[in-house]
């Protein structure tokens, strides 16, 4: 496709069109508005458009196509894959509005609200939503990429509770989408990425959860409590949904003395059956290791950020996902190996126990794709300004090592450009076929660039 557009005809279309701001790369805040929680890769677009409202969205949508320009959308940034080059980004950080109905338990949740929000509003009617560990992340477009949560092996994916989408396609219409209104394209929005329009508001079904029994205990990393948390995770109930995190802790102010210049693991836990029957359930990774320390409690779901208490300020990361059959515990003791101190940059290995209702298909069909996995493995280099050779050369490694017992990727733990063979790897075969011809149906130029694209049929 050939970009026929000048910037400032662009910018003049959208100055008329948009009540949010509009910024180039001449404006005093185009940098601010570009950038994300994610400084590797950030956009480069021609002109930023800080939606207010789907109506700005759609004006920036219809505006781009007139110009035959690209499109992308951000919400808060932590997920950016391919960069935009040129074109036009939406950012959709002022659309953070969110509406809750008791009486259904739904809430209406606006493109750029992020986990936070949606949480604090549900906690107000003894309700929660499927959301993720860190609650700066933005809601929606989570949610598109299938959303793997702190309550997933109880309740399922987040795309599994979407009642209904509003998204503006390329043609410029603002369409609400459900199981009977565009069902093909309600099934790819579900779990298939941001490829098919920019979404600008979801309707999620909550569940009846106001408290859990939810934190960490942190361990010294080795192949003892890898393989404890292991035959611990096969055994457990859907209540009980769980995390590692194994990574070097540096030795300076401000981390805990415990853990200070420790290579740690860290497993982060959401028990959602009875409260007092919490501590029991993790007794026996209590027993198989010594504590360093122990955040475990019983809190209120409006404090789940506190489970895995992730950093919140932004930085440059890569990562490659896995999701596997089975942890093998050769392939994992060496990657802890080759993960811990001696390792001259910073790495996080991250493990997400999977299955339970994750593993079933929701009542109305959708695209996540490998539902028979049984963990999900993320290994994330950090680095300042660019991806290494070093960092993506350990990423190999890691693959290399786990590569027999791999079903495919995660598009929501896929931090950084995935090629079109890798992007397939997301999904069955069938699946991503049905995806390509649900692309080449609405935006057959391929003018919507999600971060991790799906290619239009052929």
């Amino acid at each position: 496709m050939t970009i026929t557009s000048t910037p400032s005809a662009l910018v003049r279309a959208l100055s008329d069109r948009v009540s949010g701001p509009v910024s180039t790369p001449a404006s005093d805040r185009y940098d601010a508005e570009r950038t994300g929680f994610q400084l590797l890769g950030r956009h480069r677009p021609s002109v930023v458009v800080g939606a207010t409202g789907t109506e700005d969205v759609r004006a920036a949508v219809a505006a781009a196509a007139d110009h035959r320009l690209p499109v992308a959308v951000q919400a808060h940034g932590h997920g950016v894959g391919v960069p935009l080059d040129g074109g036009v980004l939406i950012v959709t950080g002022r659309m953070a509005g969110v509406r809750v109905d008791p009486d259904r338990r739904t809430a209406w949740v606006e493109a750029g609200t992020p986990w936070g929000a949606v949480v604090r509003a549900a906690a107000e009617h003894g309700l929660a939503p499927l959301s993720g560990s860190a609650p700066g992340v933005g809601a929606v477009p989570y949610t598109l990429g299938g959303g793997v949560g702190l309550m997933a092996r109880r309740y399922g994916f987040a795309a599994d509770h979407v009642r209904l989408l509003e998204l503006v396609t390329v043609d410029g219409r603002v369409r609400r989408v459900d199981a009977e209104h565009d069902p093909d394209l309600f099934w790819a929005l579900r779990g298939g990425g941001g490829s098919f329009g920019v979404a600008t508001g979801m309707e999620i079904g909550l569940v009846p959860v106001s408290r859990i029994y939810g934190g960490s205990l942190f361990f010294d990393a080795g192949p003892d409590i890898l393989e404890a948390w292991r035959a611990w995770t096969r055994g457990a109930p859907a209540e009980l949904s769980s995390g590692m995190t194994l990574l070097v802790l540096p030795d300076v102010p401000g981390v805990p003395e415990a853990l200070r210049g420790r290579h740690i693991a860290q497993v982060a836990t959401a028990w959602t059956g009875p409260l007092d029957q919490g501590p029991d359930a993790l007794a026996p990774l209590c027993e198989a290791a010594p504590v360093l320390m122990d955040t475990m409690r019983e809190l209120p779901y409006a404090e789940s950020a506190a489970v895995y208490a992730e950093p919140d300020h932004p930085h440059g990361y890569r990562s490659r996902s896995m999701l596997l059959s089975g942890l093998d515990p050769a392939a994992a003791t060496e990657l802890v190996g080759r993960t811990g101190p001696s390792l001259p940059f910073m790495s996080v290995v991250g493990l997400r126990h999977l299955g339970g209702a994750m593993a079933r298909e929701p009542e109305t069909a959708n695209a996540v794709g490998h539902r028979a996995a049984a963990y999900l493995l993320n290994v994330l280099t950090v680095a300042e300004n660019a991806d290494t050779a070093e960092g993506a050369a350990l990423r190999g490694e890691a693959a290399a090592l786990f590569a027999d017992h791999t079903l495919g990727r995660s598009l929501n733990f896929s931090f950084g450009p995935l090629a079109p063979e890798e992007v397939r790897e997301a999904f069955a075969p069938d699946d991503f076929a049905r995806l390509a011809r649900v692309k080449a149906a609405v935006d057959p130029d391929g003018l919507v660039r999600a971060n991790h694209p799906i290619p239009p049929l052929a």
